[in-house]
């Protein structure tokens, strides 16, 4: 019983001085929804979460080249990319209850991909849905 604690004791420390345990990324709750409101509109809404305040933009992936509208109304930035991939990021600060408008010739079944931007600096996937 003495050895297993020790061996464990030296495993605990041992992952501290190496580091071992400053790798570890916190994940950030906050959650979004997708709804396709017409055969040419997709709707990301922010949902909120206990993050919400460290959000500071979103990017938006799709299939195909889109348009739309940012969480405050103004036109988004084009799309880039080529292939199948196109993105955007939102100029506008996310905020709970408001949405993104994405217009465009959508495929019956489009995957879109949201990417949250934090304002430590990380990244994370927050929504990946197809509709």
């Amino acid at each position: 019983l003495m050895v297993a604690i020790t061996v464990i004791l030296a495993a605990v420390i041992a992952a501290f001085v190496f580091n071992m345990a400053g790798s570890i990324q916190k994940t950030h709750v906050v959650m979004f929804t997708l709804q396709k409101t017409g055969t040419d509109t997709i709707m990301v809404m922010d949902q909120g979460g206990q993050d919400q305040g460290t959000l500071i933009s979103v990017n938006v992936t799709a299939p195909v080249t889109f348009t739309g509208t940012d969480f405050d109304g103004t036109a988004l930035p084009a799309a880039t990319g080529s292939g199948s991939s196109y993105y955007v990021q939102s100029v506008a600060t996310p905020a709970i209850g408001k949405s993104l408008t994405l217009t465009g010739t959508w495929p019956a079944t489009t995957a879109i991909t949201v990417i949250g931007n934090f304002n430590d600096g990380s990244h994370q996937i927050i929504l990946q849905s197809t509709v």
